[in-house]
């Protein structure tokens, strides 16, 4: 008899299908986990989980008795409960690595669409409003030689560090949990406080995973101490920025500009201010989204996944601690 999985949310085709051809696979999507009868009917016997950001807690983990991995579809992990599945040997694995790249260009995208006001002046043109030379209310801001201050100087702000030492001759700044000395000596990057590199950076970006300690690590103090010319970029995760502040920010001109890949709600509400200011650059959380990496993290989730049902340990565990327990 084939082992039962849940596929939730997201899997790139081809990997999928390989699933399919091995395992007895329930692909569930835009679903109400909490009531939702067929997904719990599949809980109940299901041996591993595959996909993005489905929420497992206790409650869910109450009702899956059999389940031994959950195989997240992406680098963060703040949906999983890592204590209570390691309280209960079940493995929590994650993608990191393969995106470090496409993020990093995805955050550099962002950040001089924002500096130069790409979106705007490409929608000028296209309302066919461009009837003259452009004078200074379009101008933007240059990039090169200007001061980045990266949030979290891990494998993805060591990429930003890279493109924004050799690609723009910038000065950069960082802060950290702990100090890189690597990343200091590859790109004159300085460790500072996370104050000083509000108040120095033209550009703070945050890449920071969420945590109980990043939640809302950036509101109306940490605004107020930005530069009036600051863009500030978010790539992380929504809840990381208190968003009322943010608007208040941008409202009042206390920073000048902003590009997001996230927002607190996802999909973020129709109603929400960010969506009507033109200095705001706004994606649908796409900062991995390329065929080729959305692929390779399918690809790395899917080995991680089989590996635990085969009594294999997975190669980006996120909670090793399982496997010592599961093979001592």
């Amino acid at each position: 008899m084939k082992k039962k999985i849940i596929v939730y949310e997201r899997l790139e085709k081809p990997v999928l299908k390989s699933l399919q051809e091995k395992y007895d696979v329930k692909f569930l999507k835009n679903i109400d986990t909490q009531t939702n009868e067929e997904f719990m009917n599949h809980l109940k016997e299901a041996e591993g989980i595959i996909g993005l950001a489905l929420e497992v807690n206790k409650t869910l983990l109450d009702n899956a008795p059999n389940l031994k991995i959950v195989s997240n579809v992406s680098v963060g992990y703040n949906n999983l409960d890592i204590e209570e599945l390691t309280k209960r040997h079940i493995m929590a694995t994650n993608t990191p690595d393969v995106l470090t790249d496409t993020v990093a260009d995805t955050v550099f995208g962002i950040l001089l669409a924002a500096a130069r006001r790409i979106p705007e002046l490409d929608n000028l043109v296209k309302s066919k409003q461009w009837v003259e030379a452009l004078g200074p209310d379009y101008y933007g801001v240059d990039v090169h030689h200007k001061t980045i201050g990266i949030i979290g100087m891990g494998r993805i702000g060591q990429a930003i560090a890279q493109r924004a030492k050799f690609g723009f001759d910038m000065n950069i700044l960082y802060h950290s949990r702990t100090r890189k000395q690597d990343a200091e000596t590859k790109f004159d990057a300085t460790y500072c406080s996370l104050d000083d590199l509000l108040s120095k950076s033209d550009f703070p970006v945050l890449i920071t995973p969420l945590t109980p300690e990043t939640r809302g690590l950036i509101s109306k103090r940490e605004f107020q101490l930005m530069k009036p010319s600051a863009i500030f970029i978010n790539a992380s995760r929504g809840k990381t920025v208190v968003e009322k502040d943010l608007i208040a920010a941008l409202q009042t001109g206390e920073i000048a500009a902003a590009g997001l890949d996230v927002f607190e709600q996802e999909p973020v509400s129709p109603n929400n201010p960010l969506l009507e200011m033109k200095n705001v650059v706004t994606l649908p959380h796409v900062g991995s989204s390329t065929y080729e990496t959305e692929l390779k993290m399918s690809e790395l989730a899917a080995r991680n996944l089989e590996a635990g049902l085969n009594g294999e340990k997975p190669p980006t565990m996120i909670n090793p601690k399982v496997w010592e327990l599961l093979t001592k």
